[in-house]
């Protein structure tokens, strides 16, 4: 059966068509887009001919006339273009440009909260209003991980989201320009959870003995694990996806100039490159995770699982239990704890030891504003001699000399 039927040309790039594949007998007109090699299909919702003919040309007119003014031309749910945008997420995963968790994560932002909040609206009538009102929604409806108060950063991410798909509209022609919001986020930035030293201390603690209560031999080499694993996070800086994809190869020991030994490794990450060093003593670490691995070639992951396969999750759930277990779980602020905290905690302790946030952000393969952004709340006191170096009264010290 032909899609198109009775098919009348009014004029070069406008027709008036019914349709096949239906049982009634309306018609539909189809209008070119001038410029272009798209066209605008519309129901007329008649079975008059005489009628069917005047409204094209009102809508011919119509679309003429938000061509001239640069109006948008389509008329799309949010859902609709949300799905668009998450199927292009998706296709960029499946070809590396982005991670499949990245994608994963901008799906579930869709399907779990953008929708129930826009989903059933024309994405030409979302304005600023939404924006704004998208935080009050969201802690009114929802709830975050174990019954929490949902956590401003995870509202962030969302509404980071929704921007990208109104920014992804308008370069579909699907809303103007000026309809993406320019408004900053409305949240506070989010202060990084890291431990403090004498948490930090305890989990060390902690942590060895919680390795020799392992219920059996599999269980014990996993704790052992999940253990070198949190010192070499905690001592590099390291992102997770940069040591998910860490193999022995990357990972030497060299020597400066001085003589002193160091850590080398060569991190991948967020689609790039970069080298990170790490005090003589993290080697130990990682010679203690290759004595159990049965991955220990130069492309073997250093992370692994008891079978020698790469530990896709990095233990997140052994780590959820250590945390757990040592009442550390949840941070002073009342936030969950993640891998991502020894990455933070490692932050904090250079910039309480006093390393410049330059080398740091370098170190962290970030920039000076984030650090700032984020970890502006360590104490200044901490590093009165760096910062009150040079004033009078306050000459450099030997141990600085050195530096």
């Amino acid at each position: 059966m032909n899609f198109i039927i009775e098919q009348q040309e009014l004029k070069p790039g406008l027709i008036l068509f019914k349709r096949g594949d239906v049982q009634h007998h309306k018609w539909y007109c189809r209008m070119k887009i001038a410029g272009e090699d798209r066209y605008k299909t519309v129901s007329l919702k008649t079975t008059d001919l005489h009628d069917a003919r005047d409204k094209a040309y009102d809508l011919d007119a119509e679309l003429r006339f938000k061509i001239k003014h640069e109006l948008p031309i389509f008329n799309r749910l949010f859902s609709q273009v949300a799905k668009e945008y998450i199927d292009l997420q998706k296709q960029r995963s499946e070809v590396g440009q982005i991670t499949h968790h990245r994608w994963r994560v901008l799906d579930s932002h869709v399907r779990s909260q953008l929708n129930p909040y826009l989903g059933s609206t024309q994405i030409t009538l979302i304005g600023p209003d939404r924006w704004r009102e998208y935080p009050i929604w969201r802690q009114r409806t929802g709830q975050g991980r174990s019954g929490q108060r949902v956590s401003d950063g995870t509202i962030r991410a969302e509404m980071a989201t929704l921007k990208a798909i109104m920014a992804y509209a308008a370069e579909k022609q699907y809303i103007r320009e000026s309809q993406v919001f320019k408004d900053k986020l409305p949240l506070s930035k989010v202060q990084r959870d890291e431990f403090t030293p004498p948490e930090y201390r305890k989990l060390h603690t902690f942590a060895r003995s919680w390795i020799k209560q392992g219920r059996n031999k599999q269980n014990i080499w996993y704790r052992t694990m999940v253990y070198n694993f949190i010192l070499i996070m905690t001592n590099t800086g390291m992102r997770p996806s940069e040591a998910r994809n860490l193999v022995w190869k990357d990972v030497s020991v060299q020597t400066d100039k001085q003589g002193r030994q160091f850590v080398r490794l060569n991190v991948r990450g967020k689609g790039k490159h970069r080298n990170l060093v790490a005090a003589e003593n993290v080697a130990a670490y990682f010679d203690r995770i290759k004595e159990i691995s049965k991955a220990t070639g130069p492309n073997d992951p250093v992370f692994s699982n008891d079978e020698g396969i790469s530990a896709k999750t990095l233990y997140v759930s052994l780590i959820e239990s250590l945390l757990t277990e040592s009442g550390l779980l949840m941070s002073s602020s009342g936030k969950r704890r993640s891998t991502y905290c020894f990455r933070h905690t490692y932050a904090t302790f250079r910039l309480t030891e006093g390393v410049d946030v330059y080398f740091l952000a370098k170190q962290m393969g970030t920039s000076v504003k984030m650090i700032e952004d984020h970890y502006g709340h360590v104490n200044p006191v901490k590093n009165a001699d760096r910062i009150l170096q040079g004033l009078p009264g306050w000459e450099s010290q030997g141990k600085d000399d050195k530096d």
